[in-house]
């Protein structure tokens, strides 16, 4: 290749690409439209942490802080037994260190922790990238909403065994109220009988006060009263 032709190549790519609509996004002017599973940074729901220390002792970066102490709880009836329960003072997270591997969101068995698109964090000094549950907690409003099930994919297995549990009570309560009219209309068809046997005993009734004087435990004649 001659020194001629490989600089009209490369004027011809430079022709090419002035021609063409410039596709750089003008930030911060403009932000970018990411994602919705985008891993900026993680937010924390800090009504379901339990302080179970999970996330912690899975971290592979060991980049998770948390601190806490117990609390005792009065029992909720008289005459139970006090409980005790951990309370969270401190949850931070050194993003200097972390690696953004997801490990800490996938363990947490409360849901307390979740996948922010936020990225705008950068500090200048490396110490100020550790951010504590304050922050943790304003980036948690940020965290997009779950995408919509796939009508195609399996029901889960603890959705699919509550809706079974649910069928079987409606077909016995509809098995039950399709029992009760029979009953009554048992109970319809045996009124005549039952009333027939009223009948019979009133009127024994009324024969055994018509009874004989001088039978014994009637009064009459013959008996004193």
């Amino acid at each position: 290749m001659t020194l001629g032709s490989g600089l009209a190549k490369g004027l011809a790519v430079t022709f090419r690409a002035m021609t063409r609509r410039a596709v750089t996004q003008q930030y911060p002017e403009k932000l970018p439209e990411l994602p919705p599973r985008s891993r900026g940074v993680i937010g924390l729901f800090e009504e379901n942490c339990t302080v179970c220390m999970l996330c912690a002792r899975e971290c592979p970066d060991w980049c998770i802080y948390i601190d806490s102490h117990k609390e005792t709880v009065p029992p909720a009836a008289p005459g139970g037994r006090e409980r005790s329960r951990n309370v969270l003072d401190r949850f931070a997270i050194d993003f200097a260190l972390c690696m953004y591997c997801g490990i800490c969101i996938e363990v947490c068995p409360f849901d307390a922790l979740f996948w922010s698109p936020e990225f705008e964090y950068a500090e200048t000094d490396i110490r100020d990238l550790t951010h504590e549950r304050d922050k943790l907690r304003e980036w948690m409003w940020t965290v997009p909403e779950p995408p919509p099930p796939d009508t195609a994919a399996e029901e889960p297995k603890e959705i699919a065994a509550a809706r079974r549990t649910a069928d079987k009570r409606a077909a016995e309560q509809a098995a039950q109220q399709a029992g009760q009219p029979r009953a009554g209309q048992q109970r319809e068809h045996g009124q005549p009988g039952e009333q027939g046997e009223q009948r019979e005993r009133g009127e024994q009734r009324e024969r055994g006060e018509r009874a004989e004087p001088g039978e014994p435990g009637e009064p009459g004649e013959g008996n004193e009263p």
